[in-house]
């Protein structure tokens, strides 16, 4: 349920320049220069939204001309004297970006296994995945407007023409969003997540016979495995059933179609805004079906029944947390996107793929049967190889360009 929107921008919470500061005097400039902590892409320095930046204290004194360059200290206390200056510490961000980037990766591993066990775990007593997926994107449009609202980044205007190229990947978005939490609450996790291992082969060929674009047989080559293996994974799996199956192939579909329209609408706006817009209009769209398709029972006996098994207190946590969970780990997949190269965010997105199915297996105790285990391997290792061959192609022509 990745929903990763494509931005030209590289920033995610909109860090601002640092520009030189000029100041004059009889005989002498001082120039104060700094650079985003964390060097690992440009867009690396938000965690849950919230900006790190470095904090600079200029010198009062003045600066002989002949020292015009010298890194302006950054310690409170001052220097002895103007031409003691001291450098600014490296910072810790700065100085680890690897661990950093670690950092990311386990955030947006469990931040993504918590949002698909607790979304489970609601549908057990509440299986009503319409309004799900409606308080899913309410929790996040509220984060947004309160991030906007502290200016934590700061919000983008938006015109007429732009939300003309947002809305058909809203809608995508919408959709895509809802059939995947409607499979959820109707088969296993693990089983849906196999189903949308197959999500790199509607891709390929929506590239291929929708764009135009020629794909390699090499990358066909590679999804065979993830058809095969999502086939046995189905012949066998214990709790399938047509509307969890249909639904995680819909969702896929839609998340390919999301895609495409994502590069028409590509923005020099910076992608949390980006996606802050999408989840206004995707939630726009999920409201009028949950009502009409969901709103009589609920108002009959599904929030009574969703009460009286867990309590109102644990009823509106849940929705509360899964909602803040879906919003932050897609957050972070697209903050940890700007801090890799893409190899590696195609590796980690199968292992994540992998991370979820093994502990949803772990935590509702589901049995498969060893064919359906088979089966998920090898779809998964498809989905690997895949991931490999397509970065290292875009990972060649951007060198080719570069050159």
């Amino acid at each position: 349920m990745e929903s990763r929107v494509l931005s030209r921008a590289s920033v995610i919470a909109g860090i601002p320049h640092l520009r030189p500061k000029l100041h004059r005097g009889s005989a002498s400039v001082t120039f104060a220069s700094a650079k985003p902590i964390g060097a690992v892409g440009e867009g690396g320095n938000v965690i849950w939204g919230r900006q790190l930046r470095p904090a600079l204290l200029l010198e009062s004194s003045l600066v002989p001309r002949r020292e015009v360059l010298k890194p302006v200290s950054a310690a409170a206390g001052g220097s002895d004297s103007a031409g003691d200056a001291k450098i600014a510490p490296v910072g810790f961000f700065e100085k680890y970006p690897a661990l950093v980037t670690g950092f990311f990766f386990f955030m947006w591993y469990f931040l993504n296994v918590i949002f698909n066990i607790l979304n489970k775990k609601i549908y057990n007593y509440f299986p009503y995945p319409y309004f799900v997926s409606v308080v899913h994107l309410f929790v996040g449009v509220v984060y947004c407007s309160v991030s906007w609202g502290v200016g934590l980044p700061k919000r983008a205007p938006i015109d007429g023409n732009l939300l003309k190229l947002l809305i058909p990947v809203a809608a995508c978005h919408a959709l895509g969003h809802v059939t995947s939490n409607v499979s959820f609450a109707a088969v296993a996790v693990s089983f849906t997540h196999t189903v949308k291992a197959l999500e790199p082969f509607f891709n390929a060929a929506a590239s291929q016979f929708i764009l135009g674009q020629s794909i390699p047989i090499t990358l066909w080559l590679s999804l065979a495995p993830v058809v095969l293996g999502v086939s046995m994974a189905s012949l066998t799996e214990l709790s399938f059933n047509w509307t969890g199956f249909i639904s995680a192939m819909i969702s896929n579909i839609s998340f390919t179609y999301r895609s495409i329209y994502s590069k028409k609408a590509m923005t020099d706006m910076d992608s949390t805004n980006v996606y802050a817009y999408i989840s206004i209009i995707a939630l726009i769209f999920c409201i009028p079906p949950a009502l009409i398709l969901e709103g009589p029972q609920l108002l009959k006996h599904g929030f009574n029944d969703a009460i009286a098994k867990v309590g109102m207190t644990k009823f509106i946590s849940d929705l509360f947390w899964v909602g803040m969970f879906y919003h932050l780990y897609n957050q972070l997949a697209t903050n940890t996107l700007e801090r890799v190269a893409p190899l590696t965010h195609a590796v980690g997105n199968v292992l994540k793929r992998v991370f979820v199915i093994g502990f949803s297996i772990l935590i509702f105790g589901n049995k498969i049967s060893t064919q359906t285990g088979i089966g998920t391997a090898i779809a998964i290792a498809g989905v690997a190889a895949y991931s490999f061959i397509k970065a290292k192609m875009e990972e060649e022509k951007r060198q080719m360009k570069a050159a």
